[in-house]
């Protein structure tokens, strides 16, 4: 280190340093043509929406409990504590990154006694103040400072992913629910028409018209469906259970509060999607990814930075006195300023590699940004897809089993006039079964497409500040 004391040098190399400049990439956002993002979704007509419309997407559904549920678990869920605690250690980290940028000064006092050698006593008084500071001429500390700020915001919007997720989960697993409930109304109230079957079929068998086979078919049929209902129960209990762990609470704890069938949420007459453009703003996983850029970018600043001498300077004011009372006198004040440098001369290469290391991972986190916003469209293009198949497939359910019941009706007529055998009311009874459980299910499988919908869109959180990429948009150059 060379070191220059002295007040008469020390302006001209204050106005040296401050001449400098900060080195390392400036960092810009990749645009949406450089991403190759389309101007709407195939099939769809372009339109904007805000985040406000995407907030709050469950209100929609015209279900309170839902609604409430969500609301608990937004809350109470432990994951969004973890993610909420993670973000305030990431914004702590911003202060200490940015204090690199103030200088430090500590205060000191101390007193002692000592003998000398003919056993005079002595005694020392000591007190001062001590300060330094380095200059941030290339950058290294504001780089650091815009990487540490990056990061807080990429775990922000990791805070806001898991509030997307969690929001999605709690409404599939309540959709599950009162699929699971509907599903096991179905199945009994069938039970209790194959049970007056059966019973009507052993009278038959007693008077002679039928044979003792459709009697054991007709109690084949009552008890393959009265095995369902155990699973069905199983299930519903599971979802149950996962309801309460999603909202922070112990399983069984809303038992009460979700027993008895209710319908499915209904879904919304129209569905507000929005263009691409909008879904990527609105996406929390796609403004993680692309801070986490804005970090790395900040970053490879910093190594460059270190190829750069450093500079400090340093200063100290003291007093200092053989007594207490003597700290007081004008000789006892003691003063000093220093300023110094310090430059990299030879490190085998370590520095420049640095610099290399660095911006592998820029071109990494790049990478990684281009990547998530495709799966992010392809997400969002997939749901539109599941949306409109399971609509269609709803239809298609609805018309076969309202002929179904139809069917089933007729055959069980036209057996108690003895026109046709057990089988074809078997046959018909295993049928209207089978697409009321299928219809049942599908219309659970439609809103829960429609959940999907909506968190490939990014619906589902809200905060004070936005995380967007002009909060903390690039570099100093």
């Amino acid at each position: 280190m060379l070191n220059t004391v002295g007040r008469q040098g020390l302006l001209p190399a204050l106005l040296l340093l401050l001449g400098g400049c900060a080195v390392g990439p400036v960092y810009n956002a990749p645009s949406n043509a450089d991403l190759g993002v389309p101007a709407s979704w195939r099939g769809k007509a372009a339109e904007s929406v805000t985040p406000d419309d995407l907030s709050r997407w469950w209100a929609r559904l015209g279900d309170e409990r839902l609604t409430a549920l969500i609301d608990e678990a937004l809350q109470h869920n432990p994951d969004l504590d973890s993610a909420r605690a993670s973000l305030r250690a990431s914004r702590a980290r911003v202060s200490v990154a940015e204090s690199g940028r103030l200088p430090t000064v500590t205060a000191s006092a101390s007193a002692g006694s000592g003998k000398s050698g003919n056993n005079a006593s002595r005694e020392q008084y000591q007190a001062g103040f001590d300060a330094s500071w380095e200059p941030d001429i290339f950058g290294g500390v504001r780089h650091a400072a815009t990487a540490a700020s990056a990061d807080a915001e990429s775990v922000a919007a990791n805070l806001a992913q898991a509030q997307v997720s969690l929001a999605a989960e709690v409404a599939r697993n309540y959709i599950q629910l009162r699929s699971l409930q509907a599903r096991l109304e179905i199945t009994r109230r069938n039970l209790a028409a194959q049970e007056e079957t059966r019973a009507l079929t052993g009278w038959r068998a007693q008077a002679g018209l039928v044979s003792s086979l459709a009697v054991e078919q007709a109690v084949a049929a009552l008890e393959q469906t009265r095995a369902q209902i155990p699973t069905l129960e199983s299930s519903l209990a599971a979802a149950e259970n996962r309801l309460a762990i999603l909202t922070g609470q112990a399983p069984g704890t809303l038992h009460d509060r979700l027993s008895g069938s209710a319908a499915l949420p209904v879904l919304p007459a129209a569905l507000v999607i929005g263009i691409p453009a909008d879904t990527l703003r609105q996406r929390p996983d796609v403004q993680a990814a692309e801070r986490r850029l804005a970090a790395e970018t900040a970053r490879s600043g910093v190594a460059a930075a270190n190829r750069y001498p450093s500079f400090r300077l340093s200063g100290s004011v003291g007093l200092e006195a053989l007594t207490l009372s003597g700290l007081g006198d004008s000789t006892a004040l003691n003063r000093s300023l220093l300023a110094g440098i310090t430059s990299p001369l030879f490190d085998g290469g370590r520095l420049r590699q640095q610099v290399a290391i660095q911006s592998a991972v820029q071109d990494q986190a790049l990478a990684n940004y281009r990547s998530t916003v495709l799966t992010a469209l392809e997400e969002v293009e997939n749901a539109l897809s599941g949306l409109s198949a399971q609509q269609q497939r709803l239809a298609a359910l609805t018309a076969g089993a309202k002929a179904a019941v139809n069917a089933a009706a007729l055959a069980g007529q036209r057996y108690q006039a003895g026109i046709t055998d057990y089988q074809t009311v078997l046959d018909t009874e295993r049928t209207r079964l089978s697409l009321e459980d299928s219809r049942q299910s599908c219309e659970a499988d439609l809103a829960t497409a429609l959940v999907q919908l909506y968190k490939a869109l990014g619906g589902g959180w809200t905060v004070a500040t936005p995380v967007t990429p002009a909060a903390s948009s690039g570099n100093p150059s």
